[in-house]
């Protein structure tokens, strides 16, 4: 069950953003293997003097369609998280014209414990979601 998080500057259009989000749910689904309804998502829109995002060294130019995404999620295998950001960056750029370099992603691994869906109740430890989280 990712949990993803969205940066970007403000000023798309509601449809575009959903493109992104539709978007970005199917490499989840594809890659993770997740059910279909396990779908968290959140956009904050940010100003565009609120997002500095640089370069680290490798000479990109970012431009105003900046993406940072945080995805928080229990363990993924490594080869797993790179087909994912692979994957994510070819279909934004194919789909919705996001430049390989305006695409930020960043994992923030978490356990079974981790998580309430609800109720107050750790669903994942509790036994009341059934099996390994996807």
């Amino acid at each position: 069950m990712p949990l993803l998080v969205f940066d970007m500057i403000e000023g798309r259009a509601p449809q575009t953003v959903r493109k992104i989000l539709d978007c970005t749910h199917q490499v989840v689904l594809e890659v993770f293997g997740v059910p279909t309804r396990d779908r968290y998502q959140i956009v904050h829109e940010n100003k565009d003097y609120q997002m500095v995002v640089e370069d680290t060294g490798l000479g990109y130019q970012r431009s105003n369609d900046v993406i940072i995404l945080r995805v928080f999620t229990s363990p993924r295998s490594t080869e797993q998280k790179h087909l994912f950001m692979k994957r994510l960056c070819e279909d934004l750029q194919q789909q919705c014209a996001i430049a390989p370099q305006d695409l930020m992603i960043s994992f923030f691994t978490n356990t079974q414990d981790d998580w309430s869906f609800g109720e107050g109740e750790a669903q994942y430890s509790t036994g009341r979601l059934g099996g390994k989280p996807a």
